[in-house]
């Protein structure tokens, strides 16, 4: 029977195989009460389990092929940080201690106090590593109750008999495979390093999940959050992926199957030569230079960013160094470490580096935790998180300012809304300087920039450049707090809309406003990397697009076709329209 499923989109292109499935790998849990005589007992063989996970996860980092992608390098050291995550331990004891709880209720006891934390969260890649944590937990369970740790296959691959889609392949014997399964964590991925899968579908997920962030490192296409995807198919089904659309279909017909083979054949064709486009300078028709950089979220992911000729990093997260860190936030020496890292990476280029962007969803300390925090989206987060913890603060910004002894390093500031907060933000960097120079530390210039993701900021855009050397409008959230809608609550995701006319209007006044000071002005948001906006930008005046390294090809493509003069009154005749996505398409 052939159907399909819906999921999230997170790696593009098709895929086409058949179906391996991995068994769901969750561990049932014995919930019992223990005796006061047995709390010593019950906590030892908690931390045997911890340890024992944590040297197998060191030596799959330590033995990791050559040619593995540095995101799996990085996702593994954030497993193994959160292994000796203090809140979750200690958690775990009190359950042991105050409620007799066994070692197996009490770790799954607190993991439930934390995901629901993780939950609360605004950022979107913040809020994905709570399925980071379910790994590691599982891992620890898996250990105490003597499990294998890698998933089994729920049974192995067979031929039962030719089917008319075997006969549109040349090799039987060279069937594609597509892994299906509840969910991957990286450390799972390594058992099938030695089979050439050809794509993922999963059943939770998101954009920033690391089963997406390595589907997209590899270039395989990918489908995550698909629900129920893993119970509804079936070994050796055979699965198109179309991870352009977000669909995974199941046992096609021959015709649909020959259609996707097509495509897929002809996408192949479309990516060699793209890769053609890596050294060709990003010039229109009518030579405007356009400025293409990419976002990363971790050191690793400059060498991605290198390969598809990007000029530089436009916006560096480093919201990785503070994850699941709530009692022990990283130090100095850890952030410039890793931000150098970045730097060293980029051979020269520059690398824009954000503060940190998290808030309320991440309490400052631990008398804060339980806090009601009504709605992230709207509290203590991003410059206001840093500006209430100046030492915090300022720890970031030396490291920032150290690392930029080694390269060109950028600054950017995130959420900022107030002119006192740019000017209490100022202070502290020059505050910082100080502290450095009275310890004869070497560090290096900076250009200062602020993120455009605040309604306020853009209708202040005049002001904002005033203070600033450049400004980089981040479309993801301007359009969730222009149109108020929750961009991950699927009852009103469908009204999130890149080309409403108020956020049109507010990225082109901001673009035009930055021209005309001619102060830089970027956009670092979903919209930057989608191929089908790119034209409308360039006609708004935009040159400098900062995206995922995979978007960054297609995007190229796009400036090369493009005639400025011919885009500029097409483009204000669809900021002047009521329905810009039909305007679009005319």
């Amino acid at each position: 029977m052939s159907f399909s499923i819906h999921g999230l989109a997170v790696a593009r292109g098709i895929a086409i195989g058949r179906a391996v499935l991995v068994a769901s790998s969750r561990v049932d849990v014995a919930h019992y009460f223990i005796d006061v005589q047995q709390v010593s007992a019950e906590i030892k063989r908690l931390a045997l389990a911890r340890d024992a996970v944590n040297a197998e996860l060191q030596a799959l980092h330590d033995n990791l092929p050559k040619d593995s992608p540095p995101e799996l390098e990085a996702i593994l050291e954030v497993h193994l940080m959160l292994l000796q995550d203090e809140m979750l331990a200690e958690g775990v004891t009190h359950w042991i201690k105050d409620r007799l709880y066994n070692a197996e209720w009490a770790l799954t006891s607190q993991l439930d106090v934390v995901t629901r934390q993780f939950d609360e969260m605004e950022d979107a890649y913040l809020r994905e590593r709570k399925g980071d944590l379910e790994q590691v937990v599982e891992r620890i369970l898996r250990h105490m109750k003597g499990a294998a740790q890698m998933p089994p296959l729920t049974a192995q691959r067979r031929h039962t008999g030719t089917l008319q889609q075997d006969l549109l392949l040349e090799d039987q014997m060279d069937v594609p495979l597509v892994l299906v399964a509840h969910d991957l964590s990286p450390a799972d991925m390594l058992q099938f390093k030695q089979s050439v899968f050809t794509g993922f579908v999963t059943d939770v997920g998101g954009k920033t999940s690391h089963t997406a962030i390595v589907a997209r490192s590899l270039d395989i296409p990918a489908v995550v959050g698909a629900r129920t995807a893993s119970q509804l198919v079936r070994q050796d089904d055979w699965i198109i992926i179309d991870g352009d659309a977000g669909v995974v279909l199941v046992n096609p017909s021959p015709i649909i199957l020959a259609e996707y083979g097509f495509k897929q054949r002809q996408a192949e064709v479309e990516r060699e030569r793209l890769s053609r486009l890596k050294h060709t300078p990003a010039v229109t028709i009518d030579g405007h230079k356009v400025e293409l950089l990419a976002n990363i979220e971790m050191p690793e992911d400059a060498a991605a960013a290198l390969r598809v000729g990007s000029v530089g990093v436009g916006l560096f997260r480093s919201e990785f160094l503070f994850m699941g860190r709530i009692d022990n936030l990283p130090d100095e020496e850890e952030q410039y470490l890793a931000y150098r890292k970045a730097v060293d990476g980029m051979k020269g280029l520059p690398v824009t580096i954000r503060t940190v962007d998290i808030g309320a969803d991440k309490p400052l300390d631990r008398s804060h935790k339980d806090e009601d925090h009504l709605n992230p989206a709207l509290g203590l987060r991003a410059i206001r998180w840093s500006l209430a913890d100046p030492d915090m603060f300022l720890t970031q910004l030396r490291a920032i300012l150290r690392s930029a002894a080694h390269g060109q390093v950028h600054l950017l500031i995130p959420m900022l809304a107030h002119v006192q907060e740019i000017q209490q933000t100022l202070a502290l960097l020059e505050k910082a300087k100080k502290q450095l120079d009275v310890r004869g530390d070497r560090y290096g210039p900076l250009k200062i920039g602020a993120m455009i993701e605040i309604p306020a900021a853009a209708l202040m855009v005049k002001t904002f450049l005033r203070y600033f050397d450049f400004l980089s409008i981040g479309t993801n959230d301007l359009i969730q707090y222009t149109l108020a809608i929750d961009r991950a609550d699927e009852l009103v995701a469908h009204l999130y809309d890149p080309l409403h006319p108020a956020v049109l209007r507010l990225v082109a006044d901001t673009i035009a406003e930055s021209n005309a000071q001619g102060k830089s002005v970027s956009v670092c948001g979903e919209m930057a990397g989608d191929p089908t906006l790119t034209r409308l930008l360039l006609g708004l005046g935009l040159r400098s697009f900062s995206m995922h390294p995979t978007q960054v090809l297609a995007v190229k493509q796009e400036v090369l076709r493009a005639d400025v003069k011919r885009l500029v009154p097409w483009a204000q005749a669809v900021l002047a329209s009521d329905n810009p996505g039909e305007a679009i398409l005319l």
